[in-house]
């Protein structure tokens, strides 16, 4: 089996030995057992992080790089005139928290997501005309992956980090004070 070990970002076609291509659904996730395009077995042992978009190469520990494909796959594509009802339809889908592909093309602009009744009734209220079809699936990157993969995790791993020694002190604090100074400490530490 071949290890993927490291997030490239995007690679040329000829930079790649093989492909893997994979519906949006795998590729949120760092770790995953695959087979190439070409019947290679692939294990994906990556980072927790933003996620893989097509085109992008993974190196193995053995130095090959493999070039991610977005698969074909079911997705509903809603569009609306430019404009103040194109960026109301993006705002209130993405209020859903749900991942959301943006574009446009020679018809205009659109979104695009993953099938879902409560997305496509929610589109056509807001005047959307939808269409039901394959495509390939890349929803928008979070602003912080802008800034590219490394920055992201770092900044995810610090904030848990933070929030740990956090929890930690206070329940340390918790534990040895006396139950008299514990409302003080509680309300200071809401205060703080």
């Amino acid at each position: 089996m071949l290890k993927l070990i490291e997030r490239l970002g995007p690679v040329d076609e000829s930079a790649a030995s093989d492909t893997l291509t994979l519906p949006f659904e795998l590729r949120i996730r760092g770790r995953l057992k695959a087979e190439s395009d070409n019947g290679q077995a692939l294990g994906l042992f990556l980072d927790r992080g933003p996620v893989l978009r097509s085109g992008e190469g993974l190196k193995a520990e053995s130095g090959e790089v493999i070039r991610v494909c977005a698969a074909i796959e079911p997705v509903v594509t809603a569009r609306v005139s430019a404009g103040l009802p194109l960026a109301r339809l993006a705002y209130h889908l993405g209020n859903r928290h749900v991942q959301l592909a943006l574009g446009e093309d020679e018809r205009g602009g659109w979104v695009r997501f993953p099938p879902d009744h409560v997305l496509e009734e929610l589109a056509e209220l807001l005047g959307a005309t939808l269409e039901r079809h394959a495509a390939t699936f890349d929803p928008e990157p979070g602003a912080y992956n802008q800034v590219g993969g490394h920055g992201h995790s770092h900044r995810h791993s610090h904030a848990h980090d933070h929030d740990h020694d956090h929890d930690h002190d206070h329940d340390h604090d918790h534990d040895h004070d006396h139950d008299h100074d514990h409302d003080h400490d509680h309300s200071h530490h809401h205060a703080h």
